[in-house]
C-alpha cells in the first residue's frame, strides 16, 4: 500500500475571493503563485501551492446549514517558538485563535478564516511519527482523545521563562 509523504494543498470554494486571499497571505506569510477572475493559487514553500481558493462558482450539491463537508485544514510549523511567534503577530493584525489545545502529540491554536473553515496551527511534540503513535496508544489519550485547553499568553510567558518545550508540551494529565 503507498501512502502520501506530505499534505499536497487544499481548495476552498469562496464568496469571497479578495478576502480570503488577504486572510492567507497574512496568516501564512503565503504569497500569490498565480491569479486570474475565477482562482487564486497560494504556497508558503518551495511547493507549487498549497492553497488555492476558487471564487464566485456554486458548489454542486453542497447543502446548505448541513453539518458535512470540511472540517479544517493543519499547518505544522518547526517548533514552539515558530508556532508563538506566528500566534503573536496574527494577534497584532487582529486574528486571534478561538481555541488553543494541546492534543497530546500536537500543541495547537484553532482559527476561522472569513469564510468560517477553521484552520489549525500546530507544533508536533515527539520526534516522529511512531513516537506519536505510540503514545496516542497510551492511558492519556485513551481517557481524552481530543486534548486540554491552555492559556496561551501563560505558555507564552513559561516559555519565555526558560520552561523547557518538553515540559510545555507534556499534557498535564499525563
Amino acid at each position: 500500500m503507498t501512502k502520501p509523504v506530505k499534505l499536497a494543498h487544499v481548495v476552498f470554494r469562496t464568496n469571497q475571493l479578495q478576502v480570503m486571499v488577504e486572510w492567507y497571505c497574512t496568516v501564512l506569510e503565503a504569497r500569490i503563485v498565480h491569479r486570474d477572475e475565477g482562482i487564486v493559487f497560494l504556497t508558503y514553500d518551495d511547493e507549487h501551492h498549497r492553497i488555492a481558493l476558487i471564487g464566485g462558482r456554486p458548489h454542486p450539491g453542497k447543502a446548505t446549514g448541513q453539518p458535512v463537508g470540511f472540517a479544517h485544514v493543519a499547518f505544522t510549523y518547526a517548533g514552539l517558538p515558530d508556532l508563538f511567534g506566528t500566534y503573536r503577530r496574527l494577534k497584532q493584525a487582529g486574528i486571534t485563535p478561538h481555541r488553543a489545545i494541546n492534543h497530546g502529540p500536537t500543541t495547537s491554536f484553532y482559527y476561522s478564516d472569513p469564510d468560517g473553515n477553521d484552520v489549525e496551527l500546530q507544533v508536533d511534540r515527539f520526534a516522529d511519527a511512531g513516537e506519536a503513535m505510540a503514545w496516542m496508544q497510551g492511558e492519556a489519550f485513551a481517557r481524552n482523545p481530543i486534548g486540554i485547553e491552555f492559556d496561551a499568553e501563560q505558555m507564552i510567558a513559561r516559555l519565555q521563562s526558560g520552561e523547557s518545550h518538553a515540559a510545555l508540551m507534556r499534557r498535564p494529565d499525563e
